[in-house]
């Protein structure tokens, strides 16, 4: 219940106390797929068929989340912001309209999914064989799409205030839950793909009634209230947030591309190059999660000391989650050599599988060291208010560089090429993202020692 002091001097031990909950929160986030497909692989018989049917829902079920960050990782900013400006009625105006969005917006793609599943399925990449479990897993997913957009999006303005614990705990409860509860209904119930679905959706109502309890109680510092929505602080929260939804929610939208491409372009063994990417894809987040954890989870320190005027622990800031960042990719560049097999052979006992999955792993593994500038920065961007430069970043990257890359390489060079779209995507974008920061970064810090205080958000 202890929040962390923002403004403290000490940035380096302010900035571990909240990276190190988010990365393994993030980390424990990854398990729900990354359980869910184990488990379904496993299925006697038909476990590679329902993989790939999962694996089509996959993208689908992150896409929804997305949006909790769109209104989480938007307004968290402008909450931290206004308190290190110490406008604490601000901040409670900014958390009550966040919520009043997030639940519209969870009724509006819960609508959207459940009437386009089958067209949306199909275009996607299942087949015949794969559309039964992968309706079966989305039917559940969408109608419960409530309480994970809840629970993710109002959970950013609980890290935000400094109860970095706080948030890490509300996702290991959804998380621990999800693996008890995976078994029963898969295996014992004998559901396969919805009952993985169903425990999913359990589990994340467990920590939205977890968030709801913490904002509500008597000693949060900044309670959740209910007020009239305010479209300015609505429109606000979204121009911020755009940035971090269009990442999450385009890599969404890659992932779903490059099934439906690899569906196309693998003939007859279309399903198995599907269930090879959902495999090298769950390996994938358990990099790409946790990092966000480090850059998003961050972003109070740097809103907070933005909103305060405090430049030089802004710039100490950033230098810290750099390194964090480089010394994570890099430790999980050199461990991918060693427990690429061990993770594959959770998901599958087909040799082909495993052996094309973990050369898949490794061909992912080529950009991601560069790709820690990117996170960085874009995210670091976004917590100073810059939605212009962060959006610009994050569209160039996956729309351009990953989308043109994905459906360019196999018509010249085959199926598996598919593969190279990612550390290409990495690499140039980690290049253009450094350029950009390094221009950027002293002037939006200038400009700002030169506004007037109490300023930001009018």
């Amino acid at each position: 219940m202890k929040a962390l002091d923002l403004g403290s001097k000490n940035v380096f031990s302010t900035v571990l106390k909240l990276t190190l909950p988010a990365m393994l929160a993030q980390f424990i986030n990854v398990l729900y797929s990354v359980v869910d497909r184990m488990y379904v692989g496993n299925i006697q018989d038909i476990g590679g068929t329902v993989l790939a049917g999962v694996g089509v829902c996959a993208p689908i079920s992150t896409l929804i989340t997305s949006f909790a960050y769109l209104i989480g990782l938007g307004g968290a900013p402008l909450f931290a912001m206004s308190l290190g400006e110490g406008r604490e009625d601000n901040s409670k105006r900014i958390l009550s309209n966040a919520f009043v969005s997030l639940i519209a917006l969870s009724v509006l793609v819960s609508v959207l999914m459940l009437s386009l599943r089958r067209p949306m399925l199909m275009t996607f990449g299942a087949s015949e064989d794969t559309y039964v479990y992968a309706e079966r897993y989305l039917i559940v997913c969408a109608a419960g799409a409530i309480f994970p957009i809840l629970a993710t999006g109002l959970n950013q303005f609980i890290v935000a205030q400094g109860y970095s614990g706080i948030g890490m705990a509300t996702t290991a409860i959804g998380a621990a839950a999800n693996i008890a509860l995976d078994p029963l209904f898969i295996f014992v119930f004998g559901l396969d793909a919805m009952g993985a679905a169903i425990a999913t959706v359990i589990s994340q109502f467990l920590s939205f009634a977890f968030v709801i309890v913490f904002l509500r109680m008597k000693k949060t510092k900044v309670r959740l209230s209910f007020s009239k929505p305010d479209f300015k602080v609505i429109f606000k929260t979204v121009k911020l947030g755009l940035s971090p939804f269009i990442i999450i929610a385009t890599d969404s939208v890659i992932i779903i591309v490059s099934n439906a491409v690899l569906q196309s372009y693998g003939g007859a063994d279309g399903d198995m190059w599907i269930t090879v990417s959902t495999v090298v894809q769950a390996f994938f987040t358990l990099i790409s999660m946790p990092m966000m954890g480090i850059s998003t989870g961050s972003q109070p320190v740097i809103s907070y000391n933005y909103g305060a005027k405090n430049i030089s622990l802004i710039k100490k800031a950033e230098k810290i989650i750099v390194g964090m960042c480089l010394a994570f990719t890099g430790i999980m560049f050199a461990l991918s050599f060693a427990i690429a097999a061990p993770f594959v052979s959770l998901f599958t006992s087909d040799a082909v599988i495993a052996e094309k999955s973990v050369w898949g792993i490794r061909v992912f593994m080529i950009g991601v060291i560069p790709l820690a500038f990117q996170y960085a920065f874009v995210d670091g961007l976004t917590a100073l208010g810059q939605p212009q430069y962060s959006v610009a970043l994050s569209l160039s990257r996956k729309l351009i560089v990953y989308l043109g890359s994905t459906l360019l390489l196999p018509v010249f060079f085959g199926v598996q090429s598919v593969f190279y779209a990612e550390p290409i995507c990495d690499i140039v974008a980690a290049i253009v993202s450094s350029i950009v920061f390094a221009v950027a970064f002293p002037r939006i810090l200038r400009k700002r020692l030169s506004a007037p205080d109490k300023a930001l958000l009018g």
